[in-house]
Order: structure tokens, then sequence, then C-alpha cells
């Protein structure tokens, strides 16, 4: 699976090509605003406009000189420009003007792509979610067998997940779509206001009401903190992947392409490959969460201890979660899924899946709950215990037959029960 995955697109983001585009377009429309306002002659940002471009070898050799990514930038711009027009480009601005900007720019573009793959795992889900709508099989609570419940609600329940998933990153994205151009710890002393109003606008972005000389890390922290919580999410559908794979269980199964191998000693080994790197991927995020809160306090107006960290967490968060969900979408349009075996697991609990129904009916017939349970548990422990069947014991307990006739026991022992009220679930899910 790993083998199949590109990151085109995500790669493209955080390139540094990306990256330097971007800081030529917050540069020169910057220029554009100060000339729309005279701060800088018009032929100046003509001039500008006209020659703008990055070298990346010759901002590679300006870096090794001055330590310095964005000065590195902007000394290659103003060497293509000339230096008549050259000495309006990042007039009045601070390194953080084109930094803080360019990253809200990034992560929107992040937030696009990571959309539409939760979509597409959504449309996957959604797809078994009706195909196996009405397919019994156990529910489990505290790892042991509960009532039944059908794979199509268990579609379903992730489909639900996938959509809080998804607002959750509309709201993150959103939270991100603000930018600064206010120089230096953030008093405009030394650029026009209009400048920042102009250039946030033009690029989509709104101007944040109150900065430092950066944004503030909660806004990033909030973001990457919602990369995890997206991949806990899909890392809890991948657990119960590989829980349902166990052999003990065996009702589903991801797909192994011809050549993959399962161990290196046994080959007879089928594991959920992908699952597994999923939950371990997850662990990650969640790390890389952490990292960026500790990002949230800086020092006064700037210090530079977030900036490092970002340069790991963003890049690396995005593509990560990028990759889950690709990789869980393959597992799932792929994945073997077994309904006999899932009625021969709910066939080993002997009938006890009834209990609570007989427990009920006992109350509706006048039993006090106490007396109805623990006549129920006796039972229960008898079936379990000597591997009896659970209705057969139902019928022969006298004291239960003082309140249930033979048909009424009969009756309760329905496994279209547990499917009375799946419609009605769909429905209200609006799946």
């Amino acid at each position: 699976m790993i083998s199949q995955y590109t990151l085109p697109e995500m790669g493209k983001i955080f390139s540094r090509e990306n990256r330097y585009q971007l800081m030529l377009d917050v540069t020169v429309t910057a220029c554009e605003a100060m000339a729309d306002i005279g701060l800088i002659p018009k032929s100046a940002y003509e001039e500008i406009k006209q020659k703008a471009d990055f070298d990346m070898q010759r901002i590679t050799e300006l870096e090794a000189e001055t330590h310095h990514n964005t000065m590195a930038f902007v000394l290659s711009l103003t060497e293509r420009i000339g230096p008549e027009a050259a000495r309006f480009v990042h007039l009045g601005l601070c390194s953080a003007d084109l930094s803080d900007i360019v990253l809200s720019l990034q992560l929107r573009q992040v937030g696009e792509l990571l959309q539409g793959r939760i979509d597409s795992l959504r449309k996957t889900l959604i797809k078994l979610a009706h195909e196996y709508k009405y397919t019994l099989m156990m529910g489990r609570t505290h790892g042991t067998h509960a009532e039944p419940i059908t794979f199509g609600l268990k579609m379903a329940l992730w489909i639900k997940d996938l959509e809080r998933c998804s607002e959750r990153l509309t709201h993150a994205r959103n939270m991100m779509l603000v930018g600064k151009v206010n120089g230096a710890v953030g008093t405009f002393a030394s650029v026009d206001p209009h400048v920042e109003t102009f250039v946030c606008r033009r690029l989509g972005l709104h101007p944040a009401p109150v900065t430092t000389q950066i944004l503030q890390r909660d806004r990033h922290a909030e973001f990457i903190a919602t990369l995890a919580i997206i991949g806990s999410c899909v890392e809890k559908f991948s657990i119960e992947i590989r829980n349902l794979q166990r052999t003990d269980i065996r009702e589903v199964e991801e797909d192994m392409p011809e050549g993959q191998l399962g161990s290196t000693s046994l080959p007879h080994k089928q594991r959920p490959y992908n699952s597994e790197i999923i939950s371990g991927l997850a662990r990650v995020l969640r790390g890389n969460a952490l990292a960026a809160m500790e990002d949230i306090a800086v020092w006064h107006e700037q210090d530079a201890s977030h900036s490092s960290v970002e340069r790991i967490v963003m890049p690396d968060s995005c593509i990560l979660l990028d990759y889950m969900l690709y990789s869980f979408n393959c597992v799932m349009e792929t994945i073997h899924i077994y309904p006999e075996t899932m009625r021969r697991n709910i066939y080993k609990s002997l009938g006890l899946v009834f209990s609570q129904r007989v427990l009920l009916a006992l109350m509706e017939n006048g039993l006090p709950r106490e007396k109805a349970y623990d006549l129920v548990m006796k039972n229960a422990r008898i079936a379990w215990d000597q591997q009896a069947d659970f209705q057969f014991l139902i019928l022969e307990d006298k004291e239960i037959g003082k309140y249930l006739s033979r048909q009424e026991i009969m009756d309760l022992f329905d496994y279209n029960c547990f499917l009375s009220h799946i419609d009605y679930i769909f429905d209200r899910a609006n799946i």
C-alpha cells in the first residue's frame, strides 16, 4: 500500500518552490498596496511586478551566508529587480509578515486536500453501510459479546465520525485564514494598515485584529490538534479492523495483494498490515499536537522557538494524515467481509444475546427487576458454564414458566428484533 501512495499535491504544498512562490505573491502584492496609496511610485511597482521571480540556487547560496531564509529570499529578489525599484521591496516589513501569511496560505491548501480525502473515505463507507445495512454481527462491550448489531450500522457510526471530523477541519482551517502585515512587534509603525488590509483581502485572508510580530500560535496548535483528532478517529476505525481480523473472530480481513507477505517465518500469516501502520502513525500525530501546543508560549512579542518546531510538525502532520486517510480508504475499498462468520460468532453465545429480552418480558409480566434479573442470570451462567442452549434452559425453568408461556419465550428468541430500528437510525443519520 505504501508503494502505491504518492503525495504530489500535499508534497507540493510544502515544497520550497511553493513556499517561495507564495512569498513572492505576498511581496509583490504588498508593493501593489503601497503603490495604491502612493507610498511607492507606481512605476516602481510595475517594474517589481515585471521582474519579480526567485532563483532557488541563488537563495540557497545567500542563505548559507546570511543564515536567514527570508533575508536570502529578499536579497535574491532584489538582485533580479535591480537597484532602483528594489529599494521598495519588503519596505517596512519584517520576516514574519511573509512567513506567517505563507503558512496560513499553505494550511488553506492543506485543508482543501484533506477535505477531499475525508469525503472519499466517507463515500466508501456509505457504500458499505448500505450494502451491509441488515448484516447481523455481534456487538461487543468490554471485549465480550453483548447484543447483535449490523456491520452497516458500524459503518454508519464511522460516517458520522467523519462528518464531525470534516466540521472540525473546516473550523480549524477558517481559524488559520488570517494574516498580518504590520511590521516589527505588530504596531504598524513602519507600514500603513492599508497594506495589511489590501494584501490579506487579495490573498483571501482576514487581517488578524491584534498581533505581536507573529500570529499567535494557538491558531496553529488548534489546526495540528484537529489533525490529531481526525487521525485518532481513523485509528479507531483501524483498530476495529485489526480486532475483527483476529483469528478467533475473523469477520473481516484486509486484502493482501499478490506478493505481499505477512511474516518472514509463518507462510500462513494474514495480517492487518495497513491498519497497524495507521495506529502507529496516529501516535506520531498526537505527539506533534503536543509540540504545537508547546509553541503557543513565546517570549514577549516574538522569539524563534516556535519556527523550528513548525518546520517539522506542520508538513509531517499534514502528510501523515493525508496518507492515513488514503491508506484506510484503500483498506475499506478492498476489505473482505464474512457475513457467515459473523453469524457463526453470534451463535457462539448460545442464545445469551436474548437475555435482556427475557428480563424485560418478565418485568412486563409483573416480576420485580431484581427477581427477574436473578432468574435470567442464573440460567445464563449455567448456559455459559455448561455450554448449554440458553433458550432451552429458559423453557425448562418452572419459575419463569409462571410468568411467560412457552410461545412467549419462543417469540423472544427472534434475531429480527435487532433489525427493527436500523432503518430509523439510518434515516435519522441521513445516510
